[in-house]
């Protein structure tokens, strides 16, 4: 069994992305299905799938899905909530699983940022991939959403909440705490990356970005005196970012 951190919280983790008030839920299902677009003759393959939230949501589509997660933790939960579905454990630089050409579509939904060899990932995603196939990328936003460099601000003489951006072309690694209300402390690598690194890599591996969206938060904070100021801001700061490629092979 591979010995990762998301496997250590398997469970906690199912429950946060099964809440149905929770980003993926809200945010990146009807955004990813809607650029997807998916026909029932589609090959798609989850990388990074994790529990498989969101395979088995393509899988309605009646495409041929499969999934794959370097945790068998959670493809263990995959496995047990949609056994109609093939799950693989490997990690996502190595597709081996897989043959060259073989699907119309890869998705990699907000995973990246916890991968460290994504020109690897990319390379391999090329491979398997048809020709005119595409890659979708959802990643938390690179340069609004930085691990400990970015935060919020209040200018009280404005009434405005701003974004505060410490850093952003270095690239970084940063152990972040995976459920700050639990004890147990149990960390996972987060890399910060600016823009022109995916974009570089993505063109090395022989992709074009076909379409790039940036989404933001649905939620809406309770009554009080800075609920405009904060409502406001959310919809100015976008927590996500999508790109669309297409293979060139």
């Amino acid at each position: 069994m591979k010995n990762t951190s998301w496997g250590k919280v398997a469970d906690w983790y199912d429950d946060v992305v099964g809440d149905p008030d929770s980003y993926q839920n809200k945010v990146i299902l009807p955004n990813i299905l809607r650029i997807l677009d998916l026909k029932p003759d589609n090959t798609v393959l989850d990388v990074a799938c994790g529990q498989g939230f969101f395979t088995q949501e393509f899988s309605k589509t009646s495409a041929k899905v499969s999934g794959i997660d370097i945790s068998e933790e959670l493809i263990n939960i995959a496995k047990r909530n949609s056994p109609n579905i093939a799950y693989f454990v490997s990690s996502a630089d190595d597709l081996n699983a897989f043959s060259e050409s073989q699907f119309d579509v890869i998705t990699i939904t907000l995973a990246l940022q916890n991968i460290e060899k994504i020109s690897q990932v990319f390379k391999e995603c090329y491979r398997v991939l048809k020709k005119g196939g595409r890659l979708v990328l959802v990643l938390n936003h690179p340069i609004l959403r930085i691990p400990h460099k970015t935060s919020w601000g209040f200018d009280v003489e404005k009434k405005i909440q701003f974004r505060r951006l410490d850093s952003y072309l270095s690239e970084s690694k940063h152990e972040i705490i995976m459920n700050p209300s639990k004890k147990d402390g149990i960390k996972t690598i987060s890399f910060h990356r600016p823009l022109q690194v995916y974009v570089k890599n993505l063109a090395n591996a022989g992709f074009t970005i076909h379409r790039l969206e940036e989404w933001t938060s649905h939620k809406v904070s309770e009554e009080g005196s800075k609920k405009v100021i904060e409502d406001t801001a959310r919809k100015e700061f976008p927590l996500f970012m999508c790109l669309e490629c297409k293979v060139t092979k």
